[in-house]
């Protein structure tokens, strides 16, 4: 019975601080399988709503970087006083400072820049964003995945605490039915039963309600969770449709190959494969500042100013009264003292920092399915010795009772074949837990897709 109180708190312990609150009747509404639960809450997941939105952002980076490549204009306006000035190209008869005298000028001044080749600064930058647009959706993968882990830790989580409850349920019955025989013994003035033995098992069935309460709340506190996961109100008549808990039926295969498999499947290696692209092309945008942009040029001007005469001389311009435009090849060339250098510099140093990550990457997660896998097998293992362990520990139980009942056994054999009936059954579901989550685990650690 320790081991079933340890159960039961630790289920309660994982689950309270997911489980707002708790209303509904657990066997009413909706009967939804693991599947179903899982498109649940991805479809009601947060997290995946903001790998979503960085997505989007990515995108909008990459559409940027596009949009250098076509022609950018800038147009300036003004308007404002201006003295007049009257004449030709040889006289005037107002002076270049007169202030006597004023007009207004309207001036607009517009000019396009046409990109032609930047040496990489382009192209380099749009490449980036590409993969980065491939990582971020490896993060929203790594995410999805995440919550059908969780949805699975919470189904068999209900699963496991029902099935501790009903084992309390039985425990009880048991107790009820020696009790019964007990009295009956009395009754007849049998040696072999007294007001001690009742004292007892009444002693032991107040300890049974109290893990009958403590399994009722972790079934409770597992269902409010998965409603949580799911985005549904604790009072929504919503339950799981599966009745007991049953090991997942998937065959555990070999653990190298399960270790290839994660090295495609996997979002992390993903992310770190196409992060590393997209960070050697930031490197090469940054050494492309290096070298100059080269750019078709045109620019278009004019201005008017009533009372300043018009004069069409080309080597006397007047910014406030003409109309002028041109065309030109151009060239472009910031040059610095350690600034690109410096940036290039820090673009390569976040490249070697993913290259290190990978490395981490391809040591560790390999580990991390190993663990996976053998915590699955070790489970399995665990049932099949466990179910047979239980099931000769209700032997003995059935056996206790019956000589209790023929006034050949004492109350005591009740007790002990009870408690390690409790304790081994317990386990087993455990184990049972035990298996269907390191499968899960397994799962989410090759990066198989939460809906196969």
């Amino acid at each position: 019975m320790k081991a079933l109180r340890r159960t039961a708190l630790a289920l309660a312990v994982t689950l309270l601080p997911l489980a707002a609150a708790w209303g509904a009747d657990a066997g009413a509404g909706t009967k939804l399988t693991l599947d179903d639960c899982i498109k649940k809450a991805l479809t009601a997941a947060p997290e995946l709503g903001e790998a979503q939105a960085d997505i989007d952002a990515t995108s909008a980076k990459l559409d940027e970087a596009k949009a250098h490549r076509y022609p950018q204009i800038e147009f300036l306006g003004l308007i404002g006083p201006v003295p007049q000035a009257r004449g030709n190209q040889v006289y005037s008869p107002d002076g270049i400072n007169d202030t006597e005298r004023w007009t207004w000028f309207q001036r607009g001044d517009a000019t396009l820049v046409q990109p032609l080749y930047t040496f990489g600064k382009i192209s380099e930058n749009m490449k980036a964003a590409s993969h980065g647009i491939e990582v971020d959706r490896a993060k929203k993968d790594q995410k999805g995945t995440d919550v059908a882990l969780q949805v699975k830790e919470y189904y068999y989580g209900i699963l496991l605490a029902r099935e501790l409850r009903e084992l309390v349920l039985e425990t009880r019955d048991i107790l009820d039915d020696a009790k019964t025989k007990a009295r009956k013994l009395i009754d007849k003035g049998s040696p072999n039963a007294d007001e001690l033995d009742i004292y007892k098992l009444d002693a032991f069935r107040g300890e049974v309600a109290k893990y009958l309460e403590e399994a009722t709340k972790g079934e409770q506190l597992a269902l409010a969770a998965l409603k949580t996961r799911m985005g549904l109100s604790p009072a929504e008549a919503v339950d799981i449709d599966a009745e007991r808990l049953q090991p997942a039926g998937a065959t555990l295969g070999d653990l190298t190959a399960y270790v290839e498999e994660a090295r495609t499947r996997r979002p992390e290696f993903r992310q770190l494969n196409e992060g590393i692209k997209a960070r050697e092309a930031l490197v090469e945008a940054a050494k492309a500042n290096y070298w100059p942009d080269l750019f078709l040029g045109g620019y278009v001007s004019a201005a008017y100013a009533d009372k300043r005469t018009r004069i069409d001389n080309p080597f006397v311009p007047d910014d406030f009264n003409h109309v002028w435009a041109g065309i030109a090849l151009g060239v472009k060339w910031k040059l610095d003292f350690g600034i690109t250098g410096a940036k290039v510099a820090g673009e390569r140093a976040q490249y070697n920092r993913l290259l290190s990550t990978k490395a981490y990457a391809d040591e560790f997660i390999p580990l991390q399915i190993r663990k996976a896998w053998l915590e699955a097998r070790e489970a399995e293992a665990s049932a099949t010795a466990m179910k047979e362990a239980y099931t000769n520990a209700k032997r003995w139980v059935v056996a206790s009772v019956a000589n209790y009942d023929f006034g050949v056994g004492p109350a005591q054999e009740i007790f002990d074949g009870l408690q390690n009936y409790a304790r081994m059954r317990a386990a087993y579901f455990q184990a049972i837990y035990n298996q269907n989550m390191a499968l899960a685990r397994l799962d989410h650690a090759v990066g198989q897709a939460p809906l196969n």
